[in-house]
């Protein structure tokens, strides 16, 4: 089949197959462009490895360090007349890379919150993997079914206690406009937290470590995100904000837990603002990302996702020289955003932003490319008008 973009609100509902492998290929390319990480990684999970900073974790382990990995995700195959997710996709893409570069990785499909595929994962571990020295949790989900009650979690983007009013953008027509959001309530706040908080984290940790699959000496990292203060009221004061209060504190419960039974530490990492399928879906932060795209490019120092997972684990988590925390003991990769004057130009511009100025003030065409090569379009080299079979097993 010919398979086109097919984009409805902050998603596209269709992936490319070869432009999904494109996009991991540049991504591995890139990792190996950096040289090898010294002291890398050598076993590592990725739990929520398809997409995103998750993916890029995968791929730096496995090009950077030469490190056997394994993918948990949930992930969705093609069916008659439509192709996979995206991430089933990369995930093919990567095996197929690291397998041919003779890497150890083994893929796991299906719902990372559930007891199951914990099971699962440890099994695989115990029968094929070394215990793990990194275990990366990044997983992305709107819904969480708990494993011990049976109730399905569904998390919400709003403010608390108060409307949230403020400019977005609409990426796909590039209209500025006034977006209002009614405040949470305290059952979608709690909600939230279910999804996107840390006790899903604490789970996998303590039940590798019951299994013995945990290595001495181990590192668990999460990520999250602070932004900016035009971000705050949807973000950070926000009920995602308060679900990431709950991964720094699971973060500090997991990081005494290691220390305790002898193994390494954990800790959140702060990564920038990106277009991915999650920020994608946030009211107003595509418009911040427009605009800082078009600075952070101006100014060299741009990064995607592959490039912050690089700096992470060649300039923090294998250094040699210790991890770098803030006053919060969180390391911070979103620091080149964050610079003031990165920050300053991102306020000058901000209140200025209309649907007529959108393009000469922002990079919302930049924002669209990599927005599609999320589902694998707008990649060099691909024949976009050329027949591709979408059916393919996961390996």
């Amino acid at each position: 089949m010919v398979i086109r973009p097919k984009v409805r609100g902050f998603v596209c509902i269709t992936a490319h197959p070869e432009g999904c492998a494109a996009h991991v290929a540049e991504q591995v390319a890139y990792v190996k462009s950096k040289g090898a990480i010294p002291n890398g990684p050598r076993s590592v999970l990725v739990i929520g490895a398809s997409t995103g900073y998750g993916l890029a974790s995968r791929i730096t382990a496995a090009f950077g360090s030469g490190a056997q990995t394994l993918g948990v995700f949930f992930e969705r195959p093609s069916d008659e007349g439509r192709p996979a997710t995206p991430g089933w996709y990369n995930t093919l893409a990567f095996t197929e890379a690291a397998r041919s570069a003779g890497l150890k990785t083994a893929n796991i499909n299906g719902d990372a919150f559930s007891d199951d595929i914990k099971k699962q994962t440890i099994d695989l571990l115990k029968r094929e993997f070394a215990p793990v020295d990194l275990i990366v949790y990044s997983l992305a989900s709107p819904r969480r079914t708990h494993p011990k009650t049976g109730v399905v979690h569904k998390s919400t983007l709003k403010p608390i206690g108060q409307t949230f009013a403020n400019k977005t953008v609409d990426t796909d027509k590039g209209i500025v406009s006034q977006i209002t959001i009614e405040p949470a309530t305290e059952a979608e706040i709690s909600d939230t937290v279910a999804v996107m908080g840390g006790e899903d984290w604490e789970m996998w940790i303590h039940a590798l470590m019951a299994a013995g699959v945990v290595a001495p000496g181990a590192t668990s990292v999460a990520y999250s995100y602070i932004g900016p203060e035009v971000t705050w009221p949807i973000y950070k004061n926000g009920t995602i904000g308060i679900a990431k209060n709950d991964l720094e504190r699971s973060a500090r419960r997991i990081d005494a837990s290691l220390k305790s039974h002898g193994y390494g530490r954990a800790f959140i990492s702060v990564n920038k603002a990106l277009v991915t399928q999650a920020s994608s879906a946030i009211p107003v932060v595509p418009l911040y990302i427009s605009i800082l795209y078009k600075i952070m490019k101006a100014q060299g120092t741009h990064e995607g996702c592959i490039e912050q997972m690089q700096r992470l684990f060649a300039t923090e988590l294998y250094s040699g020289r210790g991890l770098r925390f803030d006053e919060s003991g969180r390391v911070r990769i979103d620091d080149w955003e964050m610079r003031p004057a990165i920050q300053n130009e991102v306020a000058r511009i901000w209140p200025t932003v209309t649907t007529e100025n959108l393009a000469a003030l922002t990079d919302i065409a930049g924002y669209r490319a990599e927005f599609l090569k999320l589902f694998g379009f707008g990649l060099p080299g691909i024949d976009y008008d050329a027949e591709v079979e979408p059916h393919r097993p996961m390996l």
